[in-house]
């Protein structure tokens, strides 16, 4: 049965524990399509997955971890990379992808071209650039969680890392331009865990003032 986006998000729990067994990689392959679909500022698209599945890369990943079993356990751990200098490369693919989409035209991509250059040199200012890709990290992140539900597969997204070993596990130790924005686990659950519930909404939700 197919769930609907409400029903992702109201069953999706983190999951700890995995079957071994893999993850199709058809499916692997739509989940991460799925992913790089998610908004970024400005579409710089500052964000990209590495997929880590050999036995090795993922007992690496377990040590920079602290030994969570999610990296044991889980057929593959996605690692989300922020690049906040992703502005500075060349977006002429992205621009012509739009203009042949029809999304875009001439007189649009050459302001949004200068627009965007300037609103990252003032994030750069500011010491901003880690903080926006980060965040859009996070958000592809969410969006191949729930596509994960949908498919019957669990996640678990998960904190508590050295982000030093991180990136040395993946291969960019030396690179400062990158970060670490989340790692999430990715296989069948072993374990059921019940929904612990949520807090009533007038407890976080507010109208026009925080605390209204």
């Amino acid at each position: 049965m197919t769930l609907s986006v409400a029903d992702a998000i109201r069953t999706r729990r983190t999951i700890r524990h995995y079957r071994p067994d893999p993850v199709p990689a058809a499916t692997l392959a739509a989940l991460l399509d799925l992913a790089v679909e998610a908004p970024s500022s400005w579409n710089l698209q500052d964000r990209s997955i590495v997929v880590v599945s050999d036995a090795e890369g993922r007992a690496r990943l377990a040590r920079a971890t602290g030994g969570q079993p999610q990296p044991q356990e889980a057929p593959v751990v996605l690692v989300f990379v922020a690049e906040p200098r992703a502005w500075r490369d060349d977006r002429l693919d992205v621009y012509d992808r739009a203009r042949r989409n029809g999304a875009w035209s001439e007189e649009f991509i050459a302001g949004f071209a200068a627009e965007s250059t300037a609103f990252q040199e003032g994030l750069e200012k500011r010491g901003l650039l880690r903080e926006y890709a980060v965040k859009d990290a996070m958000i592809a992140a969410s969006f191949l969680m729930l596509a994960a539900t949908e498919l019957g597969l669990a996640t678990s997204p998960m904190n508590g890392w050295d982000e030093a070993a991180v990136k040395q596990a993946i291969g960019i130790g030396d690179r400062d331009d990158l970060a670490i924005a989340l790692l999430v686990s990715l296989g069948h659950p072993v374990e059921h865990r019940p929904h612990p519930g949520r807090r009533a909404p007038e407890r976080n939700i507010f109208r026009e003032r925080y605390g209204a």
